[in-house]
């Protein structure tokens, strides 16, 4: 049961697009649909985050058309202006994932005027949704946003079915990476410790968006070729949902060496079909997937021990396995993600 305002939410670019933030949005507005609490989304700019004057002018007369809650994505809303984000602030709640100044590859200047610009924005916002602890935390500490003002909704995890989770009998072993092809991915690093790994058997795919940066996918592929690792390495860019339960269920390792996540989804879902995985220590992912083998960010080295332990070892494989799914069954469903981040706009479901 729902009140009757219909709640509107603010996305930019294609909400269809394959990555973890427009998968969670689509999530909840799927059980929004169920639970029959009315919505709509209004499309926003695909520019965010670095929008033109002309796409901060066209948000705002977008979202003042809104005569209703408001729930804004934080890729869009961490980019607004002062001026756009004090007149739609009052009423609005910013589903954030992660600071839009954290991400890999900002200069100095270009990461301390996101995090002003994005410092201000929060300031003037009713509420804020995060997907992690750790990101609560850092709004508190590094952003001055008030506890009471920040509500946690991890991302859901659905009940797999036992035919899709991975029976881990690859030969030789399958390594997955998924996510977009951008430097806060560390897919060079996991390249080069795959170069380290020449004399073992294995095959790696790197799943994700090749057009989220075009210069970090044509760096990655040149390094691929320049280690003659074009027969083992692909990157097979964004895939369908079934194409993804296909390839967690037929993978045998999940490699995530990512230089910060804010929740890491591709991790649980991981997770949920049973997957060992070797993580970065980076952001929220030692929460997210305690169960993991961990080494630091940006340490190719470290990362080739790692690899090389796991794949020449199919009992280790199925023991980290068995604790990934152990773990996942104590994760929360969409249902109650959806039900918190409803709760946080003042919606009831």
């Amino acid at each position: 049961m729902s009140n009757a305002r219909t709640s509107a939410f603010g996305i930019p670019g294609d909400l269809n697009a394959p990555t973890g933030g427009y998968v969670y949005a689509r999530r909840i507005m799927a059980e929004w649909t169920k639970a029959g609490v009315p919505h709509r989304v209004i499309k926003l700019p695909g520019a965010y985050p670095n929008p033109t004057h002309a796409n901060l002018n066209a948000t705002a007369m977008a979202l003042a058309l809104a005569d209703a809650p408001l729930l804004i994505d934080g890729l869009a809303y961490g980019a607004f202006s002062e001026v756009v984000a004090k007149a739609v602030g009052w009423r609005t709640t910013v589903l954030l994932h992660h600071p839009l100044c954290d991400e890999t590859g900002l200069s100095d200047e270009a990461a301390a005027t996101a995090f002003g610009r994005e410092r201000i924005a929060l300031s003037k916002a009713a509420h804020v949704v995060v997907t992690s602890p750790l990101t609560a935390r850092d709004l508190t500490a590094r952003f001055g946003v008030d506890p009471d003002k920040i509500t946690i909704a991890e991302p859901g995890l659905d009940q797999i079915d036992p035919a899709d989770r991975a029976p881990l009998d690859g030969n030789p072993p399958v390594i997955i990476a998924v996510g977009s092809v951008t430097p806060r991915k560390g897919y060079a690093d996991l390249v080069t410790a795959l170069a380290a790994c020449t004399d073992i058997s294995w095959r790696c795919e790197i799943i994700g968006a090749l057009d989220r940066d075009t210069g970090e996918a044509a760096r990655v592929q040149a390094l691929i070729a320049a280690n003659s690792l074009t027969d083992r390495i692909t990157l097979r860019g964004a895939l369908t949902a079934e194409q993804m339960t296909n390839a967690y269920t037929t993978a045998d390792l999940l490699a995530a060496p990512s230089l910060h996540e804010g929740y890491g989804m591709a991790v649980a879902e991981a997770m949920a079909h049973g997957l060992p995985i070797i993580a970065a220590n980076a952001g929220a992912l030692p929460e997210t997937a305690p169960a993991a083998r961990f080494v630091p960010p940006a340490d190719a080295a470290a990362l080739a021990t790692a690899l090389r332990e796991i794949l020449t070892n199919a009992d280790l494989r199925n023991s980290m396995g068995a604790q990934s799914l152990a773990h996942a069954r104590t994760r929360p469903n969409w249902q109650d993600t959806a039900r918190r981040v409803a709760g946080s706009m003042g919606v009831m479901m």
